[in-house]
C-alpha cells in the first residue's frame, strides 16, 4: 500500500508559541533532500543508528517474536535494511509524512535482495494516530524521527494504542547534547556580532523526559540508554551542508530572522579555533537516546505494593541510617 495521491496531514491548529517546530518547513526540507540523486550518501548516521537499534531487537527476540511491525518515520527504509531476520517480523509497515522518503524506500527496496517479510508503505503524519487498527501490531520502532514531533506525549500514546498487549515500542531519537559544539560557537558568534543570542539549533529532548513520556503513555518496564556518536567533518561549512542534505536543518517555529553571513563566518572560525584536531577536522557530537517500553500484559513482572516487604533493611546493613551501628566504622 503506497498512496501517492493522498497523505494524512496533521492540522496546524495550535499557535506557533505552543509548537516548537514548523512541520511544513521540515517536510519541505526532507522533500528536497530526498529529491537529490545522491541522497543515500548522506544517510550514514541513520543507517548506523538503525543497525544499533535493531541489535536490541535481536537480544529481545530470543524470547519474543514480532510478526507485525510498524516503522514510524521510516525515511528511506533504514530499519528495513537493518532488520534482516531479526525479531521474527513477517510484515513491516513503513509510515512517514514525506512521500519522497517512501518513494526512495520503494526504489531502494527494488535494488535489495528479497526480504523475508512483506513491506507496506503508508504516507501519514507522525503526529497523527498511527494508520492501523488499535492493538494490531507487535512492534513499533522509530529511528531518528521523533525529535521533530511537536506533541511527543501524543506520539508515545499513539504508539501505545497501536500495540497489542505485550507489544514493544523501541526507538532512538536525538538528545539535548546533539550538536553541542555548533550551539556553543553560534552563541559566541552572536554575542560578538550582535550583542545577543538567537536559536540556531532546534530544541531537543532530555534523557529524563523520555522516561517520563514512556511512563505517562502507559508503557511498562521502560528502559533507556544513551550513546554519543562523534563524527569528524572537514569544517563547519561541510557540517552544515551535510545537515541540510540529511534534511536536518533547523525548523524552529519561533525563528525570528535569517542567520547573517557574518554570524556563520564567525561561528565557523570559532569552531575551528575551539574544537579542531591536529588534522584540522572538527568533531561533531550526536547524542542518541535509545528507549524501550512494553504495552502492559498480565505476564509482566509488577512491583510489590508499598509496605509489603518482608525483609528488614536493619538486618542487612547493621543498623538504621545514621545510628552509628555496626559496619560504619
Amino acid at each position: 500500500v503506497f498512496p501517492l495521491r493522498f497523505c494524512r496531514r496533521a492540522l496546524a491548529t495550535a499557535s506557533a508559541g505552543k509548537r516548537p517546530f514548523d512541520r511544513a518547513l521540515k517536510l519541505a526540507q526532507r522533500t528536497r533532500a530526498f529529491a537529490q540523486p545522491d541522497a543515500h550518501e548522506y544517510e550514514y548516521l541513520r543507517e548506523e543508528v538503525a543497525e544499533r537499534l535493531t541489535e536490541r531487537i535481536e537480544d529481545i527476540s530470543l524470547e519474543f517474536d514480532f510478526p507485525t511491525a510498524l516503522d514510524l518515520g521510516a525515511g528511506s527504509g533504514h530499519v528495513r535494511r537493518a532488520l534482516g531476520g531479526r525479531g521474527g517480523v513477517h510484515r513491516l509497515i513503513e509510515v512517514d509524512s514525506c512521500e519522497s522518503a517512501l518513494a526512495a524506500s520503494a526504489a531502494r527496496q527494488r535494488t535489495e535482495p528479497k526480504h523475508e517479510f512483506e513491506v507496506e508503505r503508508i504516507c501519514s503524519d507522525e503526529e497523527l494516530p498511527l494508520p492501523v487498527e488499535p492493538g494490531s501490531v507487535d512492534l513499533v520502532v522509530s529511528n531518528l524521527s521523533l525529535h521533530w514531533v511537536n506533541d511527543l506525549p501524543s506520539a508515545f500514546a499513539n504508539a501505545r494504542t497501536a500495540l497489542k498487549p505485550n507489544g514493544l515500542f523501541l526507538g532512538a531519537m536525538f538528545g539535548g547534547e546533539t550538536l553541542e559544539e555548533l550551539r556553543n560557537v553560534f552563541v559566541a558568534a552572536d554575542l560578538e556580532r550582535h550583542g545577543g543570542v538567537s536559536n540556531h539549533t532546534s530544541p531537543l529532548t532530555r534523557v529524563s523526559d523520555v522516561g517520563n513520556l514512556l511512563t505517562a503513555a502507559g508503557f511498562a518496564l521502560p528502559t533507556i540508554d544513551v550513546e554519543k556518536i562523534t563524527v569528524a567533518y572537514e569544517d563547519a561549512f561541510v557540517l552544515m551542508h551535510h545537515l541540510q542534505r540529511m534534511g536536518e536543518s533547523g525548523a524552529d517555529a519561533m525563528r525570528t530572522r535569517v542567520v547573517s553571513r557574518d554570524s556563520v563566518l564567525a561561528a565557523a572560525a570559532a569552531y575551528q579555533a575551539l574544537y579542531a584536531g591536529e588534522e584540522g577536522s572538527i568533531p561533531v557530537t550526536f547524542e542518541v537516546i535509545y528507549f524501550v517500553g512494553w504495552a502492559p500484559h498480565a505476564s509482566q513482572p509488577k512491583p510489590l505494593k508499598r509496605g509489603s516487604g518482608q525483609v528488614s533493611l536493619t538486618g542487612m546493613g547493621g543498623g538504621a541510617l545514621g545510628d552509628g551501628g555496626p559496619g560504619r566504622g
